[in-house]
């Protein structure tokens, strides 16, 4: 099943939107033909920068059906259950896992939306694995909203022993904490792709398996640059115009990463469920477009196509 779960780049989607707010799903298919195009592994559909806490559960499950048939080949993975019940998140999840995903991934603060504890926690997980089809890798998703349940490097691991989860997608942005995940999964088929742009490059060379995060959805290439050369001489300069660069998800997120879209030629609205359009301030649309000359300047040191 891991052949389903490459390594690399896996950009947490974005959602283009109507301007009565429907889905998008002309703006949706150029989108996706866009990560393909800047060679990314794989697609993360139906998450937080999806705006699914935003959708009706049609939705969700219309998105993901929508990404899997214009990804064509491109394995696309999804999670989309935000209730806050077992029973609920096993309907949200078992209609997920009907849309034709490689993979459906369980966000880890609705495991325990009260935060009993470990074996509270446990005991949820179980529940959904005894219902969930067995042939269909899992993931886990340590979203910040409503809030950060990180994953123990103990948890971790037994969530690995169980032979079911394939894919970790950790927001911690600590590098000892990831190293020590990385240690509970090692001999396991469970990977770990880092979402803080800041760590990527020293994660990797601890044997982080790739990228998943919101700045996948600027410049995807130059993630997929550094997933395979993180060793290279001009490696740390990348780095740093990653952390540099990210700090942009603050100025009106996602509407900033549509604008930055748009500005690249692609059909795509501002407009967003989550915020208006114009909270994206003036100087941050200033930002954005000269980040897209910092783009053009770092691809052309690299050698890449622009």
């Amino acid at each position: 099943m891991n052949e389903k779960i490459p390594n690399g780049v896996w950009p947490v989607m974005l959602t283009p939107f109507n301007a009565d707010n429907s889905i998008d799903f002309g703006a949706l298919d150029a989108l996706v033909s866009w990560y393909k195009e800047k060679g990314v592994n794989g697609l993360f559909a139906a998450c937080q920068s999806s705006e699914i806490y935003y959708m009706t559960l049609e939705e969700r499950v219309s998105l993901a059906k929508a990404c899997c048939k214009s990804a064509a080949g491109l394995p696309v993975m999804a999670s989309g259950h935000i209730a806050g019940t077992r029973q609920d998140q096993l309907y949200e999840l078992q209609a997920m896992a009907d849309t034709g995903v490689c993979g459906i991934v369980l966000i880890t603060n609705r495991l325990d939306p009260l935060s009993e504890g470990d074996d509270v926690w446990k005991r949820n997980v179980e529940f959904l694995l005894d219902h969930l089809p067995e042939e269909l890798p899992l993931g886990l998703y340590e979203c910040p909203y409503p809030f950060q349940r990180a994953m123990s490097p103990k948890l971790l691991g037994w969530c690995a022993a169980t032979g079911r989860f394939r894919f970790l997608k950790d927001t911690c942005g600590h590098l000892p904490s990831i190293e020590e995940k990385l240690e509970a999964l090692a001999g396991t088929d469970m990977k770990l792709f880092d979402a803080n742009s800041a760590t990527l490059r020293q994660s990797l060379k601890r044997g982080a398996h790739g990228y998943c995060g919101v700045m996948a959805n600027f410049h995807p290439d130059l993630y997929v640059w550094m997933t395979k050369h993180y060793d290279a001489a001009e490696a740390e300069e990348v780095s740093s115009f990653f952390a540099l660069s990210s700090l942009i998800e603050g100025c009106a997120y996602p509407v900033c990463a549509k604008y930055k879209l748009a500005l690249d030629g692609m059909p795509i609205r501002l407009t967003s469920r989550r915020i208006h359009e114009d909270a994206l301030r003036p100087e941050w649309k200033t930002m954005v477009e000269k980040l897209r000359g910092s783009e053009r300047i770092l691809r052309g040191r690299l050698g890449m196509q622009n």
